[in-house]
């Protein structure tokens, strides 16, 4: 038996204003397509934006179903959506904010594990790591240079 170490590495922006302006760009528009999110039962608002390498934004938010589990997650509203009107483009950059109706969210809050599968897809298929910004409503931004920081052991095709 050995022991093996992953060491994951993030830059954590204090403030909204310290990060580079594309991404205060980016980030804004999550922060308004969150507001236009269906989230009727879990009172739970996430908006993603992300930058495409043909300079295209393209924007999800969550949206909900009564009958669990059949709403989508933001990232992958936005992630499948790009895939479907963009098929060769890369994404370079996602932005991603959550908001609760109910608490104010001041923790940086990642994508959930299917949003990490679905991410892990676009980035092994486009051979470029996906920069990864994310926040609560308010407080520190968290960013990450690749998805591998967030799922260091990805499923991928080379598994089938």
């Amino acid at each position: 038996m050995k022991e093996i170490s992953i060491t994951t590495s993030f830059l954590v922006f204090d403030t909204f204003q310290e990060l580079p302006n594309d991404i205060q760009e980016l980030m804004n528009q999550a922060v308004e397509i969150r507001k236009k999110a269906y989230a009727p039962y879990s009172k739970f608002r996430v908006g993603a934006a992300l930058l495409l390498d043909n300079g295209k934004v393209v924007l999800g938010s969550n949206q909900e179903n009564a009958a669990y589990p059949s709403g989508l997650c933001a990232e992958r509203v936005a992630i499948f959506h790009a895939g479907s009107i963009y098929p060769e483009a890369k994404i370079l950059k996602m932005a991603i904010t959550a908001a609760s109706d109910i608490n104010q969210t001041q923790a940086p809050i990642p994508p959930c594990g299917s949003c990490r599968q679905s991410i892990a897809e676009y980035e092994i298929k486009q051979d470029t790591p996906i920069e990864i910004y994310f926040m609560g409503e308010i407080g520190i931004i968290y960013q990450s240079a690749s998805l591998k920081n967030l799922l260091p052991f990805m499923f991928d095709k080379k598994f089938l």
